[in-house]
């Protein structure tokens, strides 16, 4: 394996959080007000962490967060266990929610998982089986935006993970970290349309050290995946090499995504194991990556009344 070289990474891991979340997740660089938002899914918690001031905020919602969005209109978009919401942060640690679009998931025990916005403003996300030992392949992709929240797509999957897109808007990636798959895949994407076309195996991370969880790609077009369980996040090449691999202080990282006011900053996300004390687990971390990622877009196509 090759280590990550101080031409590519310009610091070694810092923290960045106050917090020591359960199942820390879903980091969103806010260009406009220069903050980065993440999640505690079983914490229930969202997160908010001002880059001048360095002051971080949390509010609470009623159901686990899975991942989220930045809306256009300045609310946050929260996919969580019964549906999407638009959520309005308040006086901490207040919310207030109105659920966008309802989901009738295919077992009990389900909730969203992974996901981001498209460059064309449509909240792309997963489902999963919340019981991991289960197997249950029961895990889909969907898409939200006016017509409302579309039929599943990319079935079959236990733990859908890993969303990003190429800098052209061709190629949509993701994964399945669940230990039985641990697979990338890439597949053709038609942006304006929102369609997701033919597919192919990108990388078997079962080669590589952790399990594939959450992602980013760079403005060079490659893909930035951790490596949970392995304490490491994997820059592949757009042709599925492995470039690099920056270490972190956790065992489980679990989703990267650039910000900082040059875009050039990796966050980088972490799981606090259950029975673990609070020590840098479950913190969220920053590297000078070295390179730039892209602004994250923003969702902006708010499924029409009675979609």
């Amino acid at each position: 394996m090759m280590s990550m070289s101080s031409a590519a990474v310009r610091s070694e891991p810092r923290i960045v959080s106050t917090s020591r979340d359960k199942v820390g997740e879903s980091p969103v660089w806010d260009v406009i007000g220069q903050a980065l938002y993440w999640v505690d899914i079983e914490g229930r918690n969202i997160h908010r962490l001002d880059w001048v001031s360095g002051t971080q905020q949390t509010w609470n919602t009623s159901e686990r967060v899975g991942c989220i969005a930045l809306a256009a209109n300045g609310v946050v978009v929260a996919a969580m266990e019964s549906g999407v919401f638009a959520v309005t942060l308040q006086a901490e640690p207040t919310v207030h929610a109105t659920r966008i679009a309802a989901i009738t998931h295919s077992m009990p025990n389900m909730r969203f998982n992974d996901g981001r916005c498209d460059a064309s403003g449509r909240f792309w996300i997963s489902t999963m089986c919340m019981d991991m030992a289960l197997a249950a392949p029961v895990g889909a992709w969907y898409c939200l935006d006016e017509r409302g929240l579309s039929s599943p797509m990319c079935e079959g999957l236990i733990t859908p993970n890993g969303l990003a897109f190429s800098p052209d808007d061709t190629t949509m990636y993701f994964s399945d970290s669940h230990p039985s798959v641990q697979k990338i895949w890439a597949f053709e994407f038609d942006l304006q349309d929102g369609r997701v076309g033919a597919g192919r195996e990108f990388l078997d991370m079962t080669r590589l050290p952790g399990r594939p969880d959450g992602a980013a790609v760079d403005s060079d077009g490659c893909y930035w995946i951790c490596g949970n369980d392995a304490g490491l996040v994997h820059r592949i090449s757009p042709a599925g090499e492995l470039l690099v691999s920056l270490p972190v202080p956790v065992a489980k990282p679990s989703m990267c995504a650039f910000g900082g006011p040059q875009l050039d900053t990796l966050f980088i996300t972490s799981i606090r194991p259950a029975g673990v004390e609070a020590g840098l687990s479950g913190a969220v971390f920053a590297v000078d990556a070295g390179v730039r990622g892209r602004p994250e877009p923003r969702f902006s196509r708010f499924p029409s009344a009675g979609a």
